[in-house]
């Protein structure tokens, strides 16, 4: 039995994840540790083979008051986690990253992200991410393996952020413009389980893992709609006005830019994702109802 340990209660993926794990009780203990204050630092964590360390700030601040709290949590915080899970003599440490660390899907297409793609975060936020990462690498060892995790938008039921609004969209518009662009993204029980076989084969380095399909925020609206009962017309008449917005306003480059991953680069040996695209849609959407 592998005996896992999440830093960061009540957190959204790590509650997945714990789920996850609870399935197979033969297999997995796992627990939860709140490390907001420093209670945490006084916590037992020899006797755990694996620190799943989710804990951070996930959504992206322009505000400069914010810059130090970013690099606080989302950096010190995952190394001092990391650095007192080694003195225990914990074999595994899995830290979530972002693909934040490559700049934002600000423009339609600027090709795949690749293995030899260099990080160029755009704000503190991923800047916060990148280091942290950097800083667990130095950690790294034969008996502390470190496992980090270039996440794309994670999405799925009690989700928030973009994908919500998303949603919205499909509810309240008839049409929609048919612009593609690409997105990787991740269904959050696809995660989840590309975390327990990462904590049951003892893997270390850098992981990319992604749905098999890329999203097209058309072909997401498209998706939302029909899963709640309702046709967008996607129409390309729209996508001149599309285009438009993207050379203009921020918030429309953010929703038809693209930000993807090389298919490749998600192939680690063993299969992850349970759920299609439009199988996770239908299980996002189960959990609407009649929210507005």
């Amino acid at each position: 039995m592998k005996r896992v340990l999440i830093t960061g209660a009540g957190s959204y993926v790590g509650g997945w994840v714990r789920r996850r794990l609870e399935r197979e009780p033969g297999r997995f203990f796992v627990e939860e540790l709140d490390v907001q204050d420093d209670a945490w630092r006084e916590f037992d964590f020899s006797g755990f083979d694996v620190v799943y360390h989710v804990a951070g700030i996930a959504h992206v601040s322009t505000d400069p008051s914010m810059e130090d709290l970013y690099y606080r949590v989302n950096r010190d915080l995952a190394i001092e986690v990391a650095r007192h899970a080694k003195s225990a003599e914990v074999g595994q440490f899995v830290f979530m990253s972002s693909s934040i660390v490559y700049g934002d899907s600000d423009v339609l297409d600027a090709g795949p992200i690749t293995a030899d793609t260099p990080a160029n975060p755009a704000n503190f936020y991923g800047r916060s991410k990148l280091e942290a990462e950097k800083g667990l690498e130095r950690l790294a060892s034969e008996d502390f393996k470190v496992a980090v995790l270039r996440c794309p938008m994670i999405y799925g039921p009690g989700c928030k952020g973009n994908f919500p609004q998303l949603a919205k969209i499909a509810r309240k518009f008839p049409v929609f413009p048919s612009l593609e662009n690409r997105r990787s993204v991740l269904y959050v029980e696809n995660l989840a389980e590309f975390i327990v076989q990462i904590i049951d084969h003892g893997m270390s380095g850098m992981f990319w893992p992604q749905n098999r399909e890329y999203m097209p925020t058309s072909h997401a609206v498209s998706e939302l709609a029909r899963a709640q009962g309702r046709h967008v017309h996607l129409t390309g008449l729209l996508n001149p006005l599309a285009k438009f917005a993207c050379r203009h306003v921020g918030a429309a480059r953010k929703a038809f830019g693209s930000l993807y991953y090389d298919m490749a680069l998600s192939e680690c040996g063993f299969d992850y994702c349970e759920f299609s695209f439009p199988e996770s849609i239908e299980r996002y959407c189960d959990g609407l109802g009649d929210a507005s």
